[in-house]
């Protein structure tokens, strides 16, 4: 289901969330799939318990920063990765997220521009 193109009327709301749903599913695959690179990387390389890695994997993945100091060289070798990795992904999933209501915004904000226009 591609989205609209400008010259193409406004997608009902039913379509709209559809794709709202789809594109949330993504995102939510998207950090499901980041906290495990994250949790599996502290827990192999900086010896962290499972929870204690998944709640590292999770602040960092949101920007709240380290929970637990690096001890070893592969930990920070990992945590500074993965923090770069996570700056990137955090925005990318937030885009991807956020790309139905601002396509919908804007969609409708030139539909009704184009209306005023040609009256």
């Amino acid at each position: 289901m591609p989205l609209e193109h400008r010259k193409q009327k406004v997608a009902s709301f039913p379509r709209f969330l559809l794709r709202q749903t789809r594109f949330g599913l993504f995102a939510f695959l998207l950090i499901s799939i980041s906290v495990c690179i994250g949790t599996v990387g502290y827990y192999q390389f900086a010896n962290l318990m499972w929870l204690d890695s998944f709640h590292m994997s999770c602040m960092i993945l949101t920007g709240m920063g380290p929970v637990v100091e690096m001890t070893t060289e592969q930990a920070k070798l990992f945590s500074s990765f993965y923090a770069l990795y996570s700056g990137v992904a955090f925005l990318s999933i937030t885009a991807v997220f956020f790309a139905p209501i601002v396509h919908r915004l804007l969609h409708i904000l030139h539909v009704e521009a184009t209306t005023e226009k040609e009256n």
